[in-house]
């Protein structure tokens, strides 16, 4: 009888098919359930033709990991309730632009972690089987880990940052997001995110030309006119605030300003404006989040430079 050779032994053909879904990664517990043993493990890796991830997964190559076996490297290791979350799941959503250094994966209160290095795995009260996204890698829904990822991120601008791309890349709608918001009831980062996320439903208009008000008389500066009407050769128009003597105006920005549909329409405005020798600012609602100061600032000076000065002390 001729040798079985690896190319036709059915463990390792059945072990190959896997590892093609699975990034070349597959569990321990996978390999030995299709009966490939210990030894031969072993065997493989002292070859140098496979490697060990961590304690519980091997990789059919000895090479360079990719993104989708790292992942599923990272959910071994986490165990059978784990779940890659926040960014993490993100990414593995699709979500571009956007980068972790290390794998996230979440798993219940009171289960084992095997730490690592290589993956960040956590248990976490906020972890639940209904938040499992339907199909593929072992994931949270996007509105939960968009929510999540933000509750995690480093610093406000990052969290900031992660709400406005899921939106704008269209991986989920803001409202859905804003009803997964509701089920946070305790984080310091609750109302930023509160804030960031009624900007992104488009509802914060007229409450930004209030608090840019506000903030204006705080810093000394002139009130402005407020929804002023100006017409072009194509329609007519409201500004949201506009200082008609200094010809200066400031339009407060959504979300909705970046996406396509919007930004040739602004840019019409703009230029019209702009021919009617007035100067336009924009200020968009993310920059009163995120760097208030410098746009107040270049406020202020367009101010100066078209003749304004501050009253005496």
């Amino acid at each position: 009888m001729p040798r079985r050779t690896p190319y036709d032994d059915p463990r390792l053909v059945a072990l190959r098919k896997l590892g093609r879904e699975q990034g070349q990664v597959v569990s321990r517990k996978q390999v030995y359930g299709l009966g490939v043993t210990r030894w031969e493990v072993r065997g493989e890796v002292r070859a140098r033709r496979w490697q060990l991830i961590g304690d519980q997964s091997v990789c059919l190559h000895n090479s360079e990991l990719s993104d989708e076996g790292n992942r599923w490297a990272a959910l071994f290791q986490g165990g059978p309730r784990a779940q890659l979350d926040g960014a993490s799941s993100l990414v593995a959503s699709g979500l571009e632009r956007f980068s972790v250094d290390r794998v996230r994966v979440s798993v219940p209160r009171g289960v084992r972690v095997r730490r690592t290095r290589l993956f960040d795995i956590r248990q976490t009260r906020r972890w639940s089987a209904d938040d499992l996204a339907p199909g593929g890698i072992p994931h949270t829904r996007v509105a939960v880990a968009t929510v999540r990822a933000a509750l995690w991120a480093r610093t406000d601008k990052e969290a900031t940052y992660v709400l406005t791309l899921v939106v704008q890349q269209g991986l989920e709608r803001a409202e859905a997001i804003g009803e997964e918001l509701l089920r946070v009831r305790r984080d310091r980062r609750r109302l930023l995110l509160h804030e960031v996320v009624n900007d992104l439903l488009g509802g914060a208009r007229s409450i930004g030309e209030l608090d840019v008000g506000r903030e204006l008389r705080r810093r000394g500066l002139p009130e402005p006119s407020r929804q002023v009407l100006r017409r072009d050769r194509a329609d007519r128009y409201y500004l949201d605030l506009c200082w008609p003597d200094l010809h200066l105006v400031v339009e407060i920005d959504g979300i909705h300003h970046s996406w396509a549909e919007n930004v040739v329409g602004d840019a019409l405005r703009q230029n019209a404006l702009a021919i009617q020798g007035d100067a336009v600012l924009r200020l968009p609602l993310l920059g009163l989040r995120l760097e208030p100061d410098a746009f107040y600032a270049q406020i202020e000076d367009a101010m100066l430079a078209a003749g304004w000065r501050p009253a005496a002390a």
